[in-house]
């Protein structure tokens, strides 16, 4: 997510002044490679560029290549960091091979502005492209779009319907797919990158300890908020990376739905930090009684407070649950928020709150990369 927050200022400068561009994103990949298809990065006439496909190895080749090689309209180039491929042109890098669509601003404008839809809209996007032939750089979307459809405007119709189809039943399949198919006497491959919400992380309480929550989520590209009942801590001052900083109303919590608990999304995260029992205690009860909970509720704490926080948000409720009840909802709950990796001051606080958020966002398993490589290795490929 990162690489759109840098992106999308670039390209609308560029587009501002009228001024032509190269969009480069990975497509595939083989073997061991630093990013992976869906990575892009916005290449400049006078030398800028923003966002990255490659670990730091391929940029300045792929940015070097991308004019000529794109005069006739959009390709796909290989890139290579395999000994086998020569003396290491590129650089030393993981060692894979990486396949990079390049093209101008006729096909990459629509994909950009897409991009950038649903990147504010904080809403999935399926983009259905077509990778070789004459009608390569032709795309559909399938999300909060203004286009329907771009790129080689000759293209039947209906091709044009099979990447619509396409795209929606990968937004709703919420999987990338990359295949080949036949739609009219058109047949061609299709990937189609499904790209998820841009996470949103809401933060209760806004003391001192949430400052490095902030940075390091910020630095992530997510989408932050920081609510406190307490105005004179809420405040931009404090927290000036933030994309919103609101004051909560406490006293009236949870039978007024502030707008900081109504516009989290059901792919949000929340994480409470106030140091307030009273504050968790209203805050946890206006999560609780909403219809869809957020992926993520993390409350900072021993589990013993954070029971007793759960009773006293079941009694504002009206709810008169058992302890059974109580463990149950518990146990829903990342309560102490947090990942074990012997945290003790606020910024290594954070980064463990943050690690677990990205976690269980994208489904990771936590454990050490060379244990799950292991055992990646360890099972037999299919023939």
């Amino acid at each position: 997510m990162t690489d759109l927050e840098n992106i999308l200022p670039l390209w609308q400068e560029l587009e501002a002044a009228g001024a032509e561009y190269v969009l480069a994103t990975v497509v595939e990949v083989e073997g061991p490679s630093y990013r992976k298809p869906g990575a892009r990065m916005l290449i400049a006439k006078d030398g800028r560029r923003a966002g990255t496909v490659s670990g730091g190895c391929l940029e300045a080749e792929v940015a070097k290549r991308a004019w000529w090689l794109t005069e006739s309209g959009p390709v796909i180039g290989r890139y290579s960091t395999v000994a086998d491929d020569g003396e290491m042109p590129y650089g030393s890098g993981c060692g894979g091979v990486v396949y990079v669509l390049l093209e101008r601003r006729a096909t990459a404008d629509p994909l950009l502005r897409a991009l950038e839809a649903a990147f504010h809209a904080r809403a999935p996007l399926a983009i259905a492209t077509i990778l070789e032939g004459a009608a390569i750089g032709t795309r559909a979307f399938a999300g909060p779009t203004i286009a329907r459809d771009s790129g080689i405007r000759e293209a039947e119709e209906e091709v044009h319907s099979t990447l619509n189809g396409m795209a929606l039943q990968a937004l709703q399949g919420m999987q990338t797919v990359d295949q080949r198919v036949k739609a009219g006497d058109l047949t061609t491959r299709v990937w189609v990158d499904y790209r998820a919400a841009r996470p949103g992380l809401w933060i209760y309480g806004a003391g001192d300890d949430a400052k490095p929550i902030v940075h390091l989520a910020r630095q992530l590209g997510w989408f932050v908020a920081v609510a406190d009942g307490r105005s004179h801590l809420a405040t931009r001052n404090r927290f000036p990376t933030a994309d919103s900083v609101l004051t909560l109303p406490i006293e009236q919590m949870p039978e007024r739905r502030a707008p900081v608990l109504s516009e989290l999304k059901s792919t949000d995260a929340a994480v409470l930090v106030t140091h307030s029992f009273e504050q968790d205690s209203r805050i946890l009860a206006s999560l609780l009684a909403r219809e869809t909970p957020p992926a993520y509720v993390g409350v900072l704490g021993p589990q013993r407070r954070t029971r007793e926080v759960l009773a006293e948000a079941f009694r504002l409720l009206g709810r008169e649950d058992g302890q059974e009840q109580i463990e149950k909802q518990l146990a829903d709950l990342h309560a102490p928020t947090g990942l074990d990796i012997g945290a003790e001051t606020p910024a290594v606080i954070a980064l463990s709150i943050i690690a677990e958020i990205q976690q269980t966002l994208s489904n990771g398993s936590a454990l050490p990369l060379r244990q799950v490589r292991a055992v990646q290795a360890s099972v037999p490929s299919k023939a």
